[in-house]
C-alpha cells in the first residue's frame, strides 16, 4: 500500500527525516519495503489560459494558440493536441523548460510560424500512466478553471513530496489505510495523532423521503448496513487537491464522487458505494443471498451468474450490487445522476474472499472487504464521504440516516499479567512502560495492581488474547533491543510412538514375505464406493465431503483403502504385470456427525492385495504370520453378506468379539468393475485393534526332553461347521497334553453324503514331565470324538 506521507501528515506530526520514519516504522511492526520520492525535476514551466486558437494556415493538424500566462503580452505555442479549448488552464512549458524525461524546450519553427514553448501532459510532466484521469491519458493536462496564472505548475501540482510503500500484514486491515498508518506513526514517534474531524453543515430534508428502507436478510453474512442519501448531484472532475491525493496513493481520478468514495476508503480504510436512487425498483435496499445462477451485469458490463452463498446488495427485484466486491451498472452512477445513496456495510470476509476468487474478481475494496473490519467504521466513513461532497460542492446531503444490524459498540477486555511479559519476550519492562506502549496505540490500559486491564478499541479486530497485548507492548519497545539469548529447555530424547512403531514392524514383515508396499491419495471418488459394490446403507458411505476438491474423483475422504488398492491392481494388470502382492498402511475417515462441523475420527488400517498365481490361503499364511509375530491369536468367521466379497471365501477375524478385520476373494462384480477378469484377494485389518491386543512378551521355555505321540482323527460332519471351532474343541479337551492340532484335509465327494464333509486333523500329544502311554493317548483321544459328536454331531469316518 502506498502511504503519501503528505496526506498522513494532515492526521499526525511528523518529526524525522523520511528514511528514518520508514525505519523507525518497520522496526515496531510496520514493514516499509520503500520510500518513493515523488520529487519531478520540472523547471520553467507555468500555468497559462488559452486566448485564441486558430488553424495554422500551413498544416492541417496543427493549430496555433495565445496563451495568457500573466505576462505583459501572450505567448503564442503552435500545437497538435485535440483536447484543448479556449479558455481552458494548461501546463506551458516555456523557452529553456526542462522535463523530467531529460527534454528540454527552445523556441521552435512549424511550417513557417514561430512557436515559443509547448502546452504539456501528465505523462510528460513525470506521471505514471496508470494514476492519469482517462481524459487526460493523450492529451494536454487540463487544470481547473480558477487555477492562478503565470504560477509555477510544481506549485500548482505540487510535484514534490514522498510515499512510504507499506507491506500490511492480514491480521492487520486496521493499517490499510491512511489514518491507520497515522495511528501507528503517532505511537511509534511519541507525537500526538488527530482523527479527522467530521461534520455535515447543511443537511436538508429526511431520508425516509426518499429512501423506504434498508434491510438484512442473511445477519451471518452482513453484520452491518448503513446508508444516507445525497441530493442534487452535481457530477465533474473533483478538485485537483483531491485527485492529486488519489494519484501520489496511486489510484486514478475518475468523478467528483467516485473519487469521494475512494479518498474515504484510503483514508479510513472503509469501502463505499454509491447507488443511483431512481434506478432502485422500490426505492430501498437489501443485503441478501444471491439466488443460484442469479445473473448480474457488473459496472464493467460483464454478465456474471452468481451462486447462492455469494452476498449481494439488491433492491426489491434484482441485485444492484455483487456485495464488497463490484457494483452493477444499472444501478451505477452517472452523468445524468441527480441523486444517490451511499451505502457503507460490515461483511462477512470469508464471504468476500470466496466470492472474489469465484468470480476472478479482484479491487481494492474487495481488498478490504475481505479483512476482518469493526462495524463501527461504517458509520463514520458514510459520514465522512457526505462531509467531502458537501464540502467540494458535489451534490445536498438529505437529513437522517437508515440502518440495519448492529450499531453500538461493547468494547472487549483483555488482561495481561506483567509477569509473563518476560517469558514471552525474554526482557523485563517495567509496568509503567507497558500502559505507556498500550495507551500509545489507543489501546485504553489500566493497572490494578496484579494485571493490566485493556479496553479493544474497535478498530484492533486482531487482539484476542493476552498474548496478542504483550505482541503490542513488545513491537513499541522495539523487538531489536531485545538481546538474543540461548533457548532454555530440557532436552528430551524424541521416539516414535508405539502405534509407529508397529506400522514399521508390520512393513518389515510383510516385506520380508514378499509385498510390495504403495502409497495412495487419502481423496477418492465418491464413485469408488459403487465400484466396489458398497451397499446402499453401508457405514462406508458415511464419507466427509470436500468444499473445494481438486475434481470429482477427489471429492470425498476415504473410509476404506479397498478401491485405492483396486485400482493399484487394475493398473499394473493392465499393464501386463501377471503377478504381485501389494500391501498399503494409512488413514481413513470417519465424520463425527453430518454435515461435518468437526475433525473427523482418523483411523489407520492394513490393506493388502494379490492376484495371480496365489489363493486364499496364500492370503490367509500372510495375515497369519502377521499375527503370530505380534503374538494375537484370532477366531475365523463366515463372511456371507459383505457385498464387495465372495460369499463363501472371505472370513472375518476376531479377538473375543472385537473384530480385527476382514480377508477372502473379491466378488467378480467388484473386480469387472475395475476391468479385472482374474481373482483377486484382498484384506483390510485395523492397526489400532491391533495394537491393543498384542502380546509380543514371549516366553521361552527349555526344548521337550520327551518324545512327542502323534495321531490323526477324521470326523464327517455338516459343510457349516467351522474347522476352526472344531481345533478350539479339541485343544480344549486337554490344554496340557494336546501340544498343537492342524487341518490338514477336507474331502467332499465319493463315499460322503450331500451337504457333509470329511475334515482330518493331525493332533500332536506330549508331556514335558515323562513319556506318554499308548494308554493315556487312546483316553484323550476318546473324549476328542465324543466332544467333537456331543457338539457337531460328528462322526468318526471309517
Amino acid at each position: 500500500m502506498l502511504v503519501p506521507i503528505k496526506w498522513m501528515k494532515q492526521y499526525v506530526e511528523i518529526n524525522t527525516d523520511d528514511k528514518t520514519l520508514a525505519d523507525k516504522l518497520t522496526l515496531t511492526g510496520s514493514h516499509v519495503d520503500a520510500v518513493i520520492d515523488y520529487e519531478k525535476k520540472v523547471t520553467n514551466v507555468v500555468t497559462g489560459k488559452i486566448l485564441e486558437i486558430e488553424k495554422h494556415p500551413n498544416a492541417d493538424k496543427l493549430i496555433v494558440t495565445q496563451i495568457d500566462i500573466n505576462k505583459d503580452e501572450p505567448v503564442q505555442i503552435i500545437t497538435g493536441a485535440k483536447n484543448v479549448n479556449v479558455g481552458d488552464v494548461v501546463p506551458v512549458c516555456l523557452e529553456g523548460a526542462e522535463l523530467p524525461n531529460g527534454l528540454k524546450i527552445k523556441k521552435s519553427n512549424f511550417r513557417g510560424l514561430p512557436s515559443y514553448g509547448m502546452m504539456c501532459s501528465y505523462e510528460e510532466l513525470g506521471f505514471d500512466d496508470k494514476v492519469i484521469p482517462k481524459e487526460a491519458r493523450d492529451g494536454i493536462a487540463i487544470l481547473p478553471p480558477d487555477t492562478e496564472l503565470g504560477k509555477d505548475i510544481k506549485d500548482v501540482l505540487e510535484l514534490d513530496g514522498s510515499a512510504l510503500e507499506v507491506e500490511v500484514t492480514f491480521n492487520r486491515p486496521d493499517c490499510l489505510n491512511i489514518v491507520g498508518m497515522a495511528r501507528e506513526t503517532a505511537a511509534t514517534l511519541g507525537t500526538k495523532f488527530k482523527f479527522p474531524e467530521i461534520e455535515i453543515k447543511n443537511e436538508q430534508g429526511d431520508i425516509k423521503e426518499y429512501l423506504n428502507g434498508v434491510e438484512i436478510e442473511d445477519e451471518d453474512l452482513c453484520s452491518r448496513f448503513y446508508a444516507k442519501v445525497i441530493k442534487d448531484i452535481k457530477i465533474g472532475p473533483s478538485p485537483l487537491w483531491m485527485q492529486r491525493t488519489l494519484m501520489d496513493a496511486g489510484m486514478r481520478p475518475i468523478n467528483n464522487i467516485v473519487d469521494v468514495t475512494n479518498f474515504v476508503m484510503l483514508e479510513l480504510g472503509q469501502p463505499l458505494h454509491a447507488y443511483n436512487l431512481e434506478a432502485l425498483s422500490g426505492r430501498k435496499l437489501i443485503a441478501r443471498r444471491a439466488k443460484q445462477d442469479e445473473k448480474i451485469v457488473t459496472i464493467d458490463q460483464n454478465e456474471r451468474s452468481l451462486s447462492d452463498r455469494m452476498l449481494v446488495i439488491a433492491d426489491s427485484e434484482k441485485p444492484a450490487c455483487i456485495a464488497g466486491v463490484m457494483g452493477g451498472y444499472y444501478s451505477e452512477i452517472n452523468d445524468d445522476t441527480k441523486i444517490m445513496v451511499l451505502e457503507s456495510a460490515n461483511f462477512n470476509p470469508k464471504s468476500i474472499r470466496e466470492t472474489s476468487k469465484k468470480l476472478g474478481m479482484r479491487s481494492e475494496a474487495s481488498a478490504r472487504n475481505e479483512k476482518p473490519m469493526g462495524y463501527v467504521m461504517v458509520e463514520l466513513a458514510n459520514k465522512r464521504a457526505c462531509q467531502l461532497i458537501e464540502m467540494i460542492g458535489a451534490g445536498t446531503v438529505v437529513g437522517g440516516y437508515l440502518e440495519a444490524g448492529r450499531s453500538e459498540y461493547e468494547a472487549p477486555v483483555v488482561t495481561l499479567r506483567p509477569h509473563r511479559v518476560p517469558w514471552l519476550l525474554g526482557v523485563d519492562i517495567p509496568v509503567d512502560d507497558m500502559l505507556k506502549y498500550l495507551n500509545l496505540l489507543e489501546i485504553e490500559s489500566t493497572f490494578d495492581g496484579e494485571k493490566i486491564i485493556s479496553k479493544i478499541p474497535y478498530f484492533r479486530t486482531d487482539i484476542e488474547q493476552e498474548a496478542d497485548l504483550i505482541e503490542e507492548v513488545g513491537r513499541l519497545y522495539v523487538f531489536e533491543n531485545i538481546e538474543s539469548a540461548p533457548l532454555l529447555g530440557s532436552t528430551r530424547v524424541g521416539r516414535k510412538s508405539d502405534k509407529r512403531n508397529l506400522e514399521d514392524y508390520i512393513k518389515t514383515i510383510l516385506c520380508g514375505i514378499g509385498l510390495y508396499e504403495i502409497t495412495t491419495y487419502s481423496f477418492i471418488s465418491p464413485k469408488s464406493y459403487d465400484n466396489i459394490c458398497v451397499s446402499s446403507d453401508s457405514p462406508l458411505r458415511n464419507y466427509v465431503r470436500i468444499l473445494n476438491p481438486l475434481g470429482e474423483d477427489f471429492s470425498s475422504m476415504r473410509t476404506t483403502l479397498v478401491p485405492n488398492m483396486m485400482e493399484v491392481i487394475s493398473r499394473n494388470s493392465n499393464r501386463g504385470v501377471d503377478n504381485a502382492k501389494l500391501f498399503e498402511i494409512g488413514s481413513i475417515f470417519i465424520p463425527k456427525e453430518q454435515p461435518v462441523v468437526n475433525e473427523p475420527h482418523e483411523k489407520i488400517k492394513l490393506c493388502i492385495g494379490m492376484y495371480g498365481n496365489y489363493d486364499f490361503f496364500d492370503l490367509k499364511g500372510i495375515i497369519e504370520a502377521v499375527l503370530s509375530r505380534l503374538g494375537i491369536k484370532v477366531s475365523l468367521k463366515p463372511v456371507t453378506d459383505n457385498p464387495s466379497f465372495h460369499p463363501g471365501r472371505t472370513a472375518a477375524m476376531y479377538v473375543n468379539d472385537d473384530l480385527l478385520g476382514i480377508y477372502g476373494e473379491m466378488s467378480m462384480e467388484a473386480a469387472g468393475n475395475y476391468g479385472i477378469d482374474h481373482k483377486v484377494y484382498a484384506a483390510e485389518i485395523d492397526i489400532e485393534k491391533l495394537l491393543e491386543h498384542k502380546d509380543t512378551n514371549w516366553k521361552y521355555e527349555p526344548l521337550p526332553k520327551y518324545p512327542a505321540m502323534v495321531r490323526d482323527i477324521a470326523v464327517i460332519v455338516k459343510d457349516e461347521i467351522l474347522a476352526g471351532e472344531m481345533i478350539e474343541t479339541i485343544e480344549a479337551v486337554n490344554p496340557h497334553l494336546i501340544e498343537s492340532v492342524e487341518l490338514f484335509d477336507v474331502y467332499k465327494g465319493e463315499h460322503v453324503r450331500e451337504g457333509y464333509k470329511s475334515t482330518a486333523f493331525s493332533v500332536t500329544y506330549r508331556n514335558k514331565e515323562r513319556t506318554l502311554t499308548e494308554k493315556e493317548i487312546e483316553s484323550i483321544h476318546k473324549k476328542i470324538l465324543e466332544q467333537l459328536e456331543r457338539k457337531y454331531e460328528a462322526k468318526l469316518r471309517m
